[in-house]
């Protein structure tokens, strides 16, 4: 299993941490952010397709910004894969 740690931009998150293996999402966590609703998103995607994860989060922005957590996981998701 590897892990990855991503700096998320544009977000109250400060960290983003989570592991791939087989192709599968495992231990996603955030530093900072909203802690219920992130705490939720790793629960979520415990075991999901990494690649499946970051197509549904991709996009999803939070208020005015124009990006959220959501989307920077899936960036950081995208990038890890492509490692």
């Amino acid at each position: 299993m590897k892990t990855y740690t991503y700096q998320p931009k544009g977000v109250c998150a400060r960290q983003i941490h989570f592991s791939i293996e087989d192709g599968k999402l495992h231990q996603v966590h955030f530093d900072g952010g909203c802690p219920g609703n992130l705490s939720a998103i790793g629960k979520l995607l415990e075991g999901r397709d990494a690649k499946e994860a970051s197509a549904l989060l991709r996009g999803n922005l939070c208020g005015t910004k124009s990006t959220s957590c959501a989307d920077q996981l899936a960036q950081a998701i995208e990038q890890a894969i492509e490692e």
